[in-house]
């Protein structure tokens, strides 16, 4: 069993890895697919690798050195559903505009909504317009992740409570804001500003 050892200890440096990567180190290993894929259960049953969707995982000995690291859970939610962004609580959150517990990753995406409940975390994707599917920027950290500006995070966050806008007053926009315990006046003045103007022109399309 020394190649199914030598095969975990390979998958144990990689951030994530997809099943193709594992027939590729089984391989190199003289391992045939079918052993592959009879290693890679074990591995789940004994909760030595995480799934984190179909055919895609992490070793949990990663995991566990990573996961109090917030850029490692955000680069997980951009590589389970790609293209996608976090937004909404979880980037507010980032910046230091709420003090909301966050129980999920909420990204957005233009493909359809989903949501991944995993031993490594729970992830939601919201699906947003493509023409929406912007103003986000590549956080820096130990792990590169792409996260939505403050001003989007917001936006995104009222965009699906809202009902995208539909009949939403500018000063319905700013009561939602205050009830949400969102530090608004925290964000900078060009966050600010953008965020208006984000609205002013969702409100007259």
């Amino acid at each position: 069993m020394k190649s199914k050892s030598n095969l975990l200890e390979q998958l144990k440096s990689l951030p994530h890895f997809e099943k193709t990567t594992v027939y590729q180190l089984g391989q190199q290993l003289g391992l045939t697919d079918s052993t592959v894929d009879t290693y890679i259960s074990r591995f789940l049953k004994y909760d030595e690798i995480l799934q984190l969707r179909n055919g895609l995982y992490v070793s949990t000995d990663f995991f566990d050195k990573n996961k109090h690291d917030i850029s490692y859970s955000f680069y997980l939610a951009n590589v389970i559903r790609k293209p996608s962004y976090v937004s909404s609580w979880a980037a507010l959150q980032y910046y230091n505009l709420t003090t909301e517990a966050i129980h999920s990753i909420t990204s957005v995406t233009p493909k359809v909504t989903r949501e991944y409940t995993t031993k490594a975390g729970n992830f939601a994707y919201q699906s947003i317009n493509r023409e929406f599917f912007a103003d986000f920027h590549l956080g820096k950290g130990k792990f590169a992740f792409f996260i939505a500006s403050p001003a989007k995070a917001l936006f995104d966050l009222l965009y699906f409570r809202t009902r995208q806008f539909r009949g939403v007053s500018l000063e319905t926009v700013k009561m939602l804001v205050e009830e949400l315990r969102i530090d608004f006046e925290e964000m900078s003045t060009e966050e600010q500003e953008k965020f208006y103007m984000m609205i002013k022109n969702i409100s007259h399309e």
